[in-house]
């Protein structure tokens, strides 16, 4: 899913991603990387247990949905880039971005490795935009015996061959579908224009759903 973004506004972002949740009708909703907030790597910490998360919780409930967002979280001392899970039970940190990038790690610690989201039986394995480029991180999730890996990212509209070639690799590495969820239109720091263009591919690594590099596109598919 490629909402629209609001730069640091968590309340607004939030209504966004719940409204999206409703209109894809879908088990499972992808959202890219730091979602919530843009990607601003200065953006205050999103608390699991802010009321600006309740339309999120509230939508996922109607519409049967585990949603997967992106945002910056602090644990104790720490603060890392994260993919929280929400559904009707609320809100909880799924996964913790491993391969970071840039600055990032002048804000952010890494994350302790693969990990494997459990949903109706289906073993979804995790990632966030750089980990997605990593052999390392990809043979660890492949490792774990993934039917899926879904990851949120936000890429230049120049890295979209990356992007693209990356999901292969992961699909016939970890022989498993592959979701990517990539920010659409602008979305803070140097980050004016993104690539979009969200999508599934097979286990084969033939994308099987995508959508263009507009704001509000939906990838969506049947996975069996």
């Amino acid at each position: 899913m490629q909402p629209a973004c609001i730069v640091r506004d968590v309340v607004r972002n939030a209504r966004s991603h719940a409204a999206a949740i409703r209109s894809a009708e879908a088990r499972v909703v992808v959202f890219p990387e730091l979602s919530l907030t843009g990607y601003e790597l200065a953006a205050a910490a999103v608390s699991l247990e802010d009321a600006a998360l309740s339309p999120i919780v509230e939508a996922c409930a109607e519409a049967g949905s585990v949603a997967l967002v992106g945002a910056p979280v602090e644990e104790g001392d720490d603060a890392f880039i994260a993919m929280l899970r929400v559904d009707a039970a609320g809100v909880r940190v799924a996964y913790r971005k491993c391969w970071l990038g840039g600055v990032e790690s002048d804000r952010f610690g890494c994350g302790d490795g693969p990990r494997v989201l459990d949903v109706d039986g289906w073993r979804l394995g995790l990632g966030i935009c750089k980990d997605t480029g990593a052999a390392q991180h990809v043979a660890g999730t492949a490792a774990l015996g993934v039917d899926a890996y879904v990851a949120g990212l936000v890429h230049r509209p120049e890295e979209l061959p990356e992007q693209e070639a990356r999901a292969v690799v992961i699909a016939r590495t970890c022989r498993a579908f592959v979701v990517f969820a990539s920010f659409a239109g602008s979305t803070g720091d140097e980050f004016t224009e993104t690539a979009g263009s969200s999508a599934i591919w097979s286990a084969e690594g033939i994308a099987i759903a995508r959508t263009g590099p507009e704001v509000g596109g939906l990838a969506r598919a049947t996975l069996s």
